[in-house]
């Protein structure tokens, strides 16, 4: 601000000294123009009277004069000039200052004269016998006495401006000090000049809402530091570069990681190193909620990741974590359970199942055995089909991630599946089509054949007649994944939470006239978190239900 008041005051200063010289050298000029029409006046007065008394003698005595002196006859040729052979000049009746004289008795002008080749000032006076005498002044003569002044002028114009320049800058200091001093955190205090009181009252009014959202901002804060402090579950608000924005000490307890630690690592990732927080987050982060089993030591955690959308883009990452260690126990000694049981129930319904064959053979009487026999073989083969998956799923849980894995072709293990399957479609009237690119994963091939078996499969016993089923294997962000789309009846929204569990179904009434055990979503997503997949159910009731399997890069 000094700066432009200095500025604006020395331009304002020097254009007006520049201004006032302008004018002033215009007044001189005029001034000198004048005096030396007064002087070609006398020295025409002077001549005229000398003619007068002297005769033409007299002009030969001035012929050295610094004017130059003309004389012309009344048909306008010239009879004598001082400087030039008046012979051989031209007729001068044309000339304005000439054509005056002899109109009015004396005339001037200011013309550039192609004679002398300069721009010259003409005093002509008529004389008694009729001729014209003309005295001319080069103009140069009153630019030099205009330079003559210019120079002092300019060093004044000098003095002038330095002079300027000290009193600007004092003077720009003394109006910016009371600004300057004007404490803004203050609003009571009282504005130094008249036209800064808009200004100030603005200020003050902006302090005291400033002051009032700082108030609630504090109250929201501290509302909200209450509520996650007594939350037993940890929760932790990361922005996009994994920085940790938020914590709770429930967060801070499950990680074991002290205050401490937390404020000096920036990053989530550096405060704790669990893959599966790592896994959550980036998925999280790539527009997908995420859900990772992590155990520390004997407890077991539920990282559950949400990413946080502004606008069109992500800003950051919601993580609850979940203390599921008793749940994860009880699920083990009911697997446990399963395990035990479907190993006990196999032997006698194998043999079930071989006395229902002989029953079918006929060693029965005729009007009984048909009826039951297919019904226990039914029956039999149904929970031959149950232990199976029980079995399975036990293997699943059992599996860790040391076992053997290798090289997968998705799209080669679809259209195997589509082929294995392809008589139950037909049979169910349904078409089954396999598309994509060819995806690989390193995967125990077992495990993903049966996911894609089961998918496949449900997709086709909860179809329509004239349905279809599509397997798409494709590739999104470097990530293979795998998806089977069903145009059948759809599941409920308020159940697609629970169709991953165990033994739940549905649609209970369909699924016993299918021969459904619900077990096999169970499997696929024991089978997705052996191989750290997610898995997503996109559903709508009476339009259809796709299942997405996305395999992460680092499996």
């Amino acid at each position: 601000m000094i700066k432009r008041i200095f500025a604006g005051m020395i331009c304002i200063a020097v254009t007006v000294m520049i201004l006032c010289g302008t004018f002033l050298i215009g007044i001189l000029y005029d001034c000198f123009d004048n005096l030396i029409y007064t002087e070609l006046q006398n020295q025409a007065y002077f001549i005229t009277n000398g003619i007068a008394s002297d005769g033409d003698a007299y002009l030969n005595r001035i012929i050295q004069s610094e004017n130059r002196i003309t004389l012309i006859r009344p048909d306008g040729s010239v009879s004598f000039d001082s400087e030039y052979d008046a012979e051989s000049m031209d007729n001068h009746l044309d000339r304005e200052e000439v054509q005056k004289a002899f109109a009015s008795g004396e005339g001037k002008s200011v013309r550039y004269s192609d004679t002398i080749g300069t721009q010259t000032l003409y005093y002509a006076k008529k004389m008694d016998n009729g001729s014209v005498l003309r005295v001319a002044a080069e103009m140069d003569s009153v630019w030099v006495l205009v330079l003559g002044v210019v120079q002092p002028m300019i060093f004044v114009l000098i003095c002038t401006a330095f002079i300027a320049a000290i009193l600007s800058q004092v003077t720009a200091k003394r109006i910016v000090r009371p600004i300057n001093n004007i404490d803004l955190s203050n609003p009571e205090f009282d504005e130094p000049y008249e036209e800064l009181a808009p200004l100030v009252q603005k200020i003050r009014t902006q302090n005291s809402r400033i002051q009032e959202q700082i108030q609630e901002l504090r109250r929201k804060r501290a509302e909200f530091s209450i509520i996650t402090e007594n939350m037993s579950e940890g929760i932790l608000i990361v922005d996009k570069k994994t920085e940790i924005l938020s914590y709770n000490s429930a967060a801070l307890r499950f990680l074991d990681v002290t205050e401490e630690d937390a404020a000096r690592s920036r990053s989530v990732l550096e405060v704790n190193r669990n893959e599966s927080i790592r896994i959550a987050v980036e998925q999280a982060l790539k527009g997908m909620n995420c859900e990772q089993l992590m155990t520390a030591g004997e407890m077991c955690y539920l990282i559950a990741a949400n990413p946080v959308f502004h606008g069109d883009g992500i800003s950051g990452v919601i993580i609850i974590i979940l203390d599921v260690t008793e749940k994860e126990k009880r699920e083990q000694l009911r697997r446990e359970f399963t395990s035990n049981v479907s190993h006990e129930l196999k032997t006698p319904l194998t043999t079930i199942y071989g006395i229902a064959d002989m029953l079918c053979g006929g060693i029965v009487k005729p009007e009984d055995t048909k009826g039951f026999s297919e019904t226990i073989r039914n029956e039999s083969h149904r929970m031959m089909l149950l232990i199976d998956d029980i079995i399975k799923l036990s293997h699943l849980d059992e599996a860790g991630s040391d076992t053997e894995r290798y090289p997968l072709n998705l799209l080669a293990m679809a259209k195997n599946v589509a082929d294995r399957l392809s008589y139950t479609a037909e049979k169910a009237g349904v078409t089954v089509a396999v598309k994509g690119i060819d995806a690989v994963i390193e995967g125990i091939p077992a495990v993903i054949e049966e996911m894609l078996y089961n998918l496949t499969d449900n997709a086709i016993k909860y179809n329509r007649r004239n349905g279809n089923v599509t397997i798409i294997v494709m590739e999104e962000n470097g990530q293979a994944c795998f998806s089977v789309e069903d145009t059948g009846i759809g599941i409920p929204k308020e159940e697609q939470e629970r169709v991953f569990e165990r033994f739940y179904r549905a649609d209970k009434s369909h699924s016993r006239k299918i021969g459904g055990t619900g077990l096999g979503l169970s499997i696929v997503k024991h089978g997705a978190a052996l191989h750290k997949a997610a898995v997503t159910l996109e559903s709508s009731e009476g339009r259809g239900t796709k299942v997405s399997v996305v395999f992460h890069p680092c499996v």
